[in-house]
């Protein structure tokens, strides 16, 4: 048992260092075989007639005409041409290319690749020490919490435009949501809650409508069904106001469905203007149930507070939530900024400040701006207007695209109200990428900007929308191949078609030049070598 014990430490040891001696060798012997089959070639060509053969093809291709050239150079540059179309948008539509997909994917494991584990990664920390931490945590949905209402906001839109706002990923995620939050215990259900429970699965909106009024035909004190129809039913928010108060009658004791309801009536003011009736219930709310901060109720009283322009009680609010311990958003970090540079920025001139440089002050909100920059790079380009604007998704991944609109959809306003705010935005929010470590293995303030984003952004946002991407993606190598391909062909075509004679001068010339080396390497062989060595091997 020691004997054993002893040797079991030493033998992963002697493995590597076998493999990596094999891996070593490889390339080496590849290189050795290759030499041996030129070799060999070289020597067998009378035997193989290799010489013959070649001044046949010779004879062959001199027989050939331009137009024959300009035919194949042409169809080659099509060809070529259809491949980069098909790689730009296929790279366009999923951020990758088809080629190299496939490659990685079915080329590798038959190479003997491996492919790096994709369920945990490393990730540094702020201060430089490696934790672990799985890339599902990093790509994690949340429920939006400024989401509009369906019937009231969303269909109007598609009213309108004829688009759909939503994509089926998104609202099978609320689905989910409302399953779970308001049919949480399935031992228990009564049969208003059955059908509820398949209301909510259902795909088309009206078939959701009609099984609500069946649950509430079963009981008049249905709440889910109430709430149902407030958020899809409504066609204004003066009338989902009413349902969500119906609902709040009949929702009892159950503290999901009084803090669900109780959040879209403290909405409903903010959306009809009652700013400061939609302040005090959601303080009412966050005070009754202090539990419940992942619902991130104090994000809806932060954007009601920035309306009323009370940036004193924004700031209260920012010095509890804004903590180190708990988790981060754009809007907490986003709306730091802007009370930082709200007080500098009515009188920020980036000639006076590159000639005097950047006060306290000034320089505290640049940082704040940075830092947001870095934890959600997206919601610059929304806020400056240099992107346009969509309707937010009911669920956003943190520091994506998905987010970034969501921030900006409600809070464009908040920053246009804040003199010279958006100025100093503009003039600094690019420095951010100069701070961050390129690439992106760690991060300066936060985590490193994980990978996963814009897939996770590709689902919850609509196909009309152009999905933001950082780190922007360079081009992928067979893009750039292909087109290089199709535009040598296409002048190759050209040049042949216009001037036939000194194109083939120019081709004989070249291939002339390509095979002067292997020439010069076959006349060396020979005189190194015995010609009675050449004679006996032409005869094995």
């Amino acid at each position: 048992m020691a004997d054993s014990s002893g040797r079991n430490p030493q033998s992963p040891g002697f493995t590597d260092k076998l493999k990596s001696w094999l891996c070593w060798s490889w390339t080496y012997i590849c290189a050795l075989w290759f030499a041996m089959v030129l070799t060999m070639v070289y020597v067998l060509r009378s035997p193989l007639k290799l010489q013959e053969t070649v001044n046949a093809a010779s004879v062959f291709l001199n027989t050939l005409t331009p137009k024959f050239y300009v035919a194949l150079t042409g169809t080659s540059s099509l060809i070529s041409g259809l491949i980069l179309i098909f790689e730009w948008w296929y790279f366009r539509k999923y951020g990758t290319s088809f080629i190299e997909q496939v490659s990685v994917s079915h080329l590798r494991p038959l190479l003997g690749g491996v492919e790096n584990s994709s369920s945990v990664g490393l990730f540094s920390s702020v201060n430089g020490d490696a934790e672990p931490r799985t890339n599902v945590a990093e790509c994690k949905v949340w429920r939006n919490p400024l989401n509009l209402f369906r019937g009231a906001e969303y269909s109007r839109y598609t009213w309108v435009t004829g688009k759909e706002p939503l994509t089926y990923y998104d609202m099978n995620l609320s689905a989910q949501d409302h399953q779970t939050f308001f049919l949480g215990d399935t031992q228990q259900l009564r049969p208003e809650d059955s059908v509820m429970q398949k209301a909510w699965r259902e795909r088309n909106p009206q078939a959701r409508i009609r099984a609500a009024y069946q649950a509430i035909e079963l009981n008049r004190e249905c709440a889910a069904a109430y709430v149902l129809l407030a958020e899809e039913e409504a066609t204004t928010i003066t009338e989902a106001e009413r349902l969500f108060k119906q609902a709040l009658k009949s929702a009892g004791k159950d503290t999901n469905l009084v803090v669900y309801i109780k959040r879209r009536l403290a909405m409903c003011a903010r959306k009809l203007g009652r700013i400061k009736e939609a302040v005090k219930m959601m303080r009412d709310l966050m005070k009754e149930f202090p539990l419940l901060g992942m619902l991130n109720i104090h994000e809806n009283l932060l954007e009601a507070l920035l309306e009323l322009q009370a940036y004193a009680d924004v700031q209260a609010v920012l010095a509890k939530y804004d903590d180190i311990s708990l988790p981060k958003s754009a809007t907490i970090c986003y709306t730091s900024a802007l009370l930082k540079a709200r007080a500098v920025s009515d009188k920020f001139s980036p000639e006076a400040a590159s000639r005097r440089g950047l006060s306290t002050a000034e320089m505290n909100a640049v940082e704040a701006i940075h830092r947001a920059v870095e934890f959600n790079p997206h919601v610059p380009k929304y806020l400056l207007e240099m992107k346009s604007l969509i309707l937010p998704p009911e669920h956003i991944l943190k520091r994506g695209d998905s987010e970034a609109v969501a921030y900006a959809f409600f809070h464009l306003q908040h920053w246009k109200r804040a003199e010279g705010a958006l100025n100093l935005l503009h003039c600094t929010w690019e420095g951010t990428f100069r701070i961050i470590p390129y690439p992106l293995e760690k991060g300066h303030l936060f985590y490193p900007y994980p990978g996963c984003t814009e897939t996770a952004d590709r689902e919850l946002l609509p196909s009309f929308h152009e999905v933001s991407v950082y780190p922007k993606k360079e081009l992928p190598f067979f893009i750039l191949f292909t087109a290089g391909l199709c535009s040598f062909c296409a002048m190759l075509a050209m040049l042949t078609h216009q001037f036939p004679e000194l194109m083939g001068v120019f081709v004989k010339a070249f291939f002339s030049t390509l095979f002067a080396p292997l020439g010069f390497f076959a006349d060396k062989m020979e005189s190194f070598m015995p010609s009675c060595l050449w004679h006996q091997l032409a005869n094995v």
